[in-house]
């Protein structure tokens, strides 16, 4: 064979990487190859709340948290960053796929906050692969019990 392909498992991992970004472009949510599970948003997102606070718990693990960039604008908290591939590239500076059910690359997940979440009082933690970010509420938004004269 001619050309860019130099062995078939090269040739198969081409074109299991076109049939990927073809699935994720018409089913992204969908299975995304028939030797791996569909790439889903990273990172999950668990999002509540509680009398005082928003929680929301990214499940991100194999992140640098220096890496990790969050802001919070009118009302809309942003999650981004990059996961680095944790695959061995070969000599030529690429690694042979047959499989990729872990993320890697840069990602960005955007979550709509409630008009109660107060934007001057937000707190970050990442530690064993959770980000968890607590939005807490505005003082005005808590209900208050008014006494009757």
């Amino acid at each position: 064979m001619t050309g860019t392909f130099r062995s078939s498992a090269d040739m198969f991992a081409e074109l299991n990487r076109l049939q990927g970004i073809l699935e994720q472009a018409f089913r992204p949510h969908e299975r995304a190859s028939i030797r791996a599970l569909p790439g889903a948003a990273f990172p999950v997102l668990n999002v509540g709340s509680t009398a005082e606070t928003i929680e929301i718990q990214a499940l991100a693990p194999g992140l640098d948290a220096n890496s990790l960039e969050i802001t919070l604008d009118r009302g809309l908290l942003t999650v981004a960053g990059e996961r680095k591939s944790a695959l061995p590239p070969d000599e030529r500076g690429r690694a042979s796929v047959y499989a990729r059910e872990r993320f890697a690359g840069r990602f960005r997940r955007v979550v709509t906050l409630p008009d109660e979440a107060d934007p001057q009082r937000v707190d970050a933690t990442y530690r064993d692969g959770i980000l968890r970010i607590t939005v807490h509420k505005r003082e005005a938004s808590k209900p208050r019990r008014i006494e009757v004269n």
